[in-house]
């Protein structure tokens, strides 16, 4: 696994007046805390942190913390964002112990082409986008892939279908539905008007009939 390291600043003053200065010069405030050490409060250049997660990991990128000299394994535990502009206000770093399993939520990626639910305007409904699990640092994987080739319409796909990587637990319900085929309501009753059409009587015949036998 290549080393994605991400220089912190040490020392940064505290509260929101000296947090918005550190935003304007670019930089974004942070705390490291985990493994049993005192929390530390930091500053990250923005450019750095968004080049540390851009990679297909995403946020869950294994991160080296350089801090005075010091490198420190660790993980992005939660990231604030601006509620209009979306740009990173804060973060909070945890660091990791190589050896010990964490806790993480990994997005799905579906593959594939459910054939037999686009033959009849079916829709693939995927239920959930992300799913927790369990596993070191190292063997975390970028996403989960799900394929849904054999959907139908009807039927689903469940956590206990997928098969993970190994080294990787799943911490969901077996049971939880990930991915559904499903009918949408107009194809519905398109589907229900070629029924009903195809179990009528073709003109004239029934009505001939009928009016030999009154006779």
């Amino acid at each position: 696994m290549p080393e994605n390291v991400l220089p912190l600043e040490v020392g940064r003053r505290l509260g929101s007046g000296p947090s918005r200065r550190l935003r304007r010069e670019g930089k974004v405030p942070a705390t490291v805390y985990g493994l049993e050490s005192d929390p530390v409060s930091v500053a990250v250049e923005y450019g750095a942190l968004r080049g540390a997660l851009s990679t297909e990991a995403g946020t869950n990128a294994v991160l080296h913390l350089q801090i005075l000299g010091e490198d420190h394994l660790a993980l992005v535990k939660e990231m604030q964002r601006h509620p209009l502009r979306r740009d990173v206000i804060h973060v909070d770093f945890l660091k990791v112990d190589p050896n010990v399993e964490v806790h993480v939520n990994v997005p799905i990626r579906l593959e594939g082409r459910a054939a037999a639910v686009e033959e009849m305007n079916g829709i693939v409904d995927q239920d959930v986008f992300e799913l927790a699990v369990s596993a070191i640092p190292g063997s975390i994987p970028n996403n989960l892939t799900v394929d849904i080739s054999s959907l139908t319409v009807g039927s689903s796909i469940t956590v206990s279908d997928l098969t993970f990587p190994e080294g990787v637990e799943c911490l969901e319900e077996a049971s939880t539905t990930v991915v559904s085929g499903i009918i949408t309501r107009s194809a519905l009753m398109d589907a229900e008007a070629a029924q009903s059409a195809d179990g009528e009587a073709p003109t004239g015949e029934e009505g001939d009939q009928g009016a030999t036998q009154a006779g």
